[in-house]
């Protein structure tokens, strides 16, 4: 083996020696050819398989994991002499240490991808081999069903299922199945991956069957029961029920539900497909209402037409039909009523007075369910009696419904209950000659009434209502009976304690304490917990609680549902306490049961005004909503209407404003006019200026007068001329100054004249616009009034402001009018202002030429008193400074008046001397 894998490391391009180096390790590890010649019954192959020397062979191939690794280089080689050899060398591998090979593989980079490149091969020798191949590898290992699967290998089977031609392919359809099996059983991730990618879809044409049904071939037996199980993997009840349910769901509306019960009903389908094909619909429908409300209207194409639920049934209790097959339908109907109230109500109405049809020309479920019941056959017996206890299921009402059923035993007897015939048939069970097991019919009714009696108080009064009853479950548990008969001791000890658990005490002579009082004088409490324990200890029991499906390898064993076993598993525990419990204990258990019920009823009838009061509540948020969108919309509208409203009046007002700034009149020269643009204060102000002004100018005339008494003074000393123009010079410089004043003055009134004219022609253009709002806003607020019709109060406002504007658009065009009298007036004023103007520029012009000659005055005046000063000084008469002569008499005169008084003091000094 060390020189063959050293030819495949060393000779990698010579592919022939490749290729029978592949073969030869093939041959070595592989016991294909051992395998045919053993016989398949001889006990020595389990030894040999131990022993065998592939086996070993393979170990020693794999302790070195560069083997494998190389061998998956080889099988990436394109010629077929490498990669077919290297297939079949693999793939044995995997058959003999399949783990070890799958953990290699794993764990070597891209080595599952290299292997899924095999199924795209184009040669169907290696790509039918790659999928026999992918089989071995996907076995019980999870990370890589996962990275086949999404390596696009439901794709790539599905394309080759349907290239070999569905169910009538050969057996690469059936390696692809199995192939496709391994990836999805078991495995949530990739049966999510399947639904999700609609591969469901994809699966309806494989159940296509024609009228002619027979001769078929056993290869599309095989790949057509290999395809009803791949459907059952996707809705099995081990899967998650979510993903149970979403599978279900797409397999009805893809068709797919409806193609399996077209199979259902078709003549000539072999029996083994036929019997998978109705434990595929069983899972299909479990628990899924719309898929059991289709099935319930599915017809079997007969004369009249049957549900073919009847059909069904008719199989199931008749003998002749093979034993799987009756399972198939017991477990089909199990299916149908599980979870599914309105189709348990369905059968049970069957079984009423009031829908049995009289007229006896169609067969109902019920009446078939009632003639398995009493047949003669105890595996009929058994199969109706778990099918019945199905319909009562944790259903309470049906179960009393159920006591109203009669049956006519015979002609001349008066009808007995359904509850009592099967009383009657419990306890005369030794006595009727019956086909098969006596303990199996026994152990049917048994279960059924079990399963009627629990948590039904009115099923137990009526069933402790035949005095026969309870002698007869102490005598069937008290008596030492055979290993056989020790079943039927622990269901009739559970039947006695369901009457005990949920004894309502409304018969006298059985109630729960006398029940337990004879429970403990005939049978003794140990004794009876012993029997009731004999149910859980019974390995059928265990069989039965491991799946839903019924499978039993022979009828002998088909003695527990699987549904029952839960119900025993939850009232073994409660039977056992309440059987030890004292009378004490029982009425407080009583009040406290009448407590919870009287608490019950209340929040029943809570509940009930709750879930009112939630409609009244839903009822009025709906008005308020309602309300509030309209109120919500009617705000809307006055708040758009307020607002307009609101700019009408801040309009108006502006406008106001604006007329009333032109109303404000002042006097000028005595005459009384309107300055337009010009406000209250503005003019205050300005007579406020004219008047310090007037003082200024008085002040002015003051001085000037003292100016020319001294003036006067100076003349007298032969300065008279000088003096007096001197002074007139001055007085000429003072009216200068106030003259310049003026003219200031004049000019910032020709600049609000101005701002006035504008300001006009501003408030007319705005007058203008007024006036066409005014002529919009009537029809726009008769649609507001009309919006607002809803509120009385909104109505009364709008109107109110509507008249209070028309009437203030009625004052503002009255004002519009007096506006351009004052306009003309105003333009009559400015023509004044405008002759005045011309004036003080003639006054002005006036005042500078005086001005000019007071200053050449003034100049002659000043050397002649420079030349007295002189003099004076010459003539050694003491001169006194400006500033003594100016503190002696005022401190606030300029410095010229300071000059002037000492030439005063000199030419005084002058003529004295």
């Amino acid at each position: 083996m060390e020189h063959l894998i050293h030819v495949l490391q060393t000779d990698r391009s010579d592919s022939e020696i490749i290729g029978y180096a592949l073969d030869t390790l093939y041959n070595v590890i592989s016991n294909d050819l051992e395998e045919e010649e053993q016989d398949d019954s001889e006990e020595e192959n389990s030894a040999k398989q131990v022993d065998d020397l592939g086996s070993q062979f393979t170990e020693i191939f794999i302790k070195q994991q560069e083997n494998v690794t190389l061998l998956l280089t080889l099988v990436e080689e394109f010629d077929f002499h490498v990669r077919w050899p290297g297939v079949k060398l693999l793939t044995s591998l995997l058959k003999q240490q399949g783990p070890q090979v799958q953990q290699i593989i794993l764990v070597s980079p891209m080595g599952v991808s290299r292997l899924m490149d095999l199924l795209a091969d184009s040669r169907e020798v290696i790509r039918n081999d790659g999928v026999l191949l992918l089989q071995q590898l996907t076995k019980s290992n999870a990370a890589i069903q996962k990275i086949v699967a999404f390596e696009n290998a439901f794709e790539r089977l599905l394309d080759i299922i349907t290239e070999e031609g569905n169910s009538d392919g050969g057996i690469v359809v059936e390696d692809c199945l199995l192939l496709l099996q391994n990836l999805l059983k078991n495995n949530n991730s990739n049966q999510n991956f399947f639904k999700e990618g609609s591969y469901i879809q994809r699966m309806k044409p494989w159940f296509e069957v024609g009228d002619d049904n027979c001769g078929w071939s056993a290869q599309k037996v095989t790949n057509l029961h290999l395809m009803l199980q791949l459907v059952r993997v996707l809705v099995s009840p081990t899967n998650p029920p979510g993903a149970t349910s979403s599978c279900q769901k797409a397999m009805f509306h893809c068709g797919l539900l409806q193609q399996l019960c077209t199979i259902l009903m078709a003549t000539g389908v072999p029996a083994d497909i036929l019997t998978e094909t109705i434990n595929t619909v069983s899972e299909v429908i479990r628990g899924c209402q719309t898929n059991q409300d289709y099935f319930a209207s599915v017809n079997a194409p007969s004369n009249p037409p049957r549900p073919a639920i009847v059909v069904l049934l008719m199989s199931m209790v008749n003998e002749r039909q093979p034993f799987v097959l009756r399972c198939a339908v017991l477990y089909c109907f199990q299916c149908f009523l599980y979870k599914n109230q309105k189709g348990q109500g369905e059968i049970v109405s069957t079984l009423l007075p009031s829908t049995i049809d009289a007229t006896g020309n169609s067969v109902s479920a019920g009446q078939l369910l009632c003639g398995g019941l009493f047949s003669t056959d105890s595996l009929s017996n058994w199969c109706a009696a778990v099918a019945l206890a199905h319909a009562l299921q944790e259903n309470a009402t049906l179960k009393e419904q159920l006591l109203r059923v009669q049956l006519a035993t015979s002609i001349g007897n008066p009808p007995v209950s359904l509850l009592q015939q099967c009383t009657n048939i419990l306890s005369q069970g030794d006595k009727i000659d019956r086909r098969g097991s006596k303990v199996q019919t026994r152990v049917g009714l048994l279960m059924l009434l079990c399963t009627w009696l629990s948590n039904c108080s009115i099923a137990v009064t009526h069933f402790l209502h035949n005095p026969a009853n309870v002698p007869f479950l102490t005598g069937q548990i008290a008596e030492n009976l055979g290993e056989e008969e020790q079943l039927v001791q622990g269901l009739c000890a559970l039947l006695l304690g369901i009457s005990i658990y949920y004894n309502d005490n409304s018969l006298e002579n059985y109630r729960k304490e006398k029940l337990k009082q004879l429970i403990e004088k005939r049978i003794g409490r140990e004794n009876f917990i012993e029997k009731l324990g004999f149910i859980s200890k019974h390995e059928l029991y265990s069989r039965a609680a491991q799946k839903p499906q019924p499978s039993f390898s022979s009828p002998d064993h088909m003695m527990f549902d699987h549904e029952f076993t839960k119900l025993v598993k939850e009232l073994e525990g409660v039977i056992s306490k309440a059987i030890y419990k004292s009378s004490e204990e029982d009425k407080k258990e009583e009040e406290v049961k009448k407590t919870l019920e009287q608490h019950d009823n209340i929040v029943t009838h809570y509940k009930k005004v709750i879930r009112e009061q939630d409609q009244e509540l839903e009822e009025l948020k709906q008005r308020i909503n309602t309300l509030t969108s309209q109120n919500e919309q009617l705000q809307a509208t006055v708040t758009q209407q307020v607002s307009q409203i609101q700019q009408h009046k801040d309009q108006y007002n502006l406008l106001k404003v604006q007329l009333g700034k032109d109303t404000q009149h002042h006097n000028s020269h005595g005459d009384t006019f309107q300055m337009n643009g010009i406000q209250t204060e503005e003019v205050s102000k300005l007579k406020e200026e004219l008047e310090e002004w007037k003082n200024k100018h008085e002040l002015l005339q003051g001085q000037l007068k003292e100016k020319d008494s001294v003036i006067e003074k100076l003349s007298s000393s032969q300065l008279e001329m000088g003096a007096t123009e001197q002074a007139s010079q001055i007085s000429k410089l003072g009216g200068l100054e106030h003259n310049n004043d003026l003219q200031k003055e004049l000019e910032v009134l020709r600049s609000q004249i101005q701002l006035q004219s504008a300001e006009i022609s501003k408030l007319q253009m705005e007058n203008q616009k007024l006036q066409i709002m005014n002529a919009t806003a009537d029809p726009m607020l008769g649609d507001s009034g009309a919006t607002a019709a809803t509120s009385s109060e909104l109505e009364g406002r709008l109107e109110q402001e509507l008249k209070e504007l028309k009437s203030e658009v009625k004052a503002l065009s009255e004002e519009k009018e007096s506006l351009k009298q004052q306009l003309d007036s105003s333009s009559s004023t400015v023509a004044i202002l405008q002759d005045e103007k011309s004036k003080l520029q003639r006054e002005v012009a006036e005042s500078k030429k005086e001005q000019d000659d007071l200053l050449v005055l003034l100049a002659d005046q000043d050397q002649k008193i420079s030349a007295l000063k002189m003099k004076l000084k010459d003539l050694g008469v003491p001169v006194e400074d400006e500033d003594d002569t100016e503190s002696g008499d005022q401190g606030d005169e300029d410095e010229d008046g300071d000059e002037e008084e000492q030439d005063e003091t000199a030419a005084v000094c002058y003529h004295e001397n």
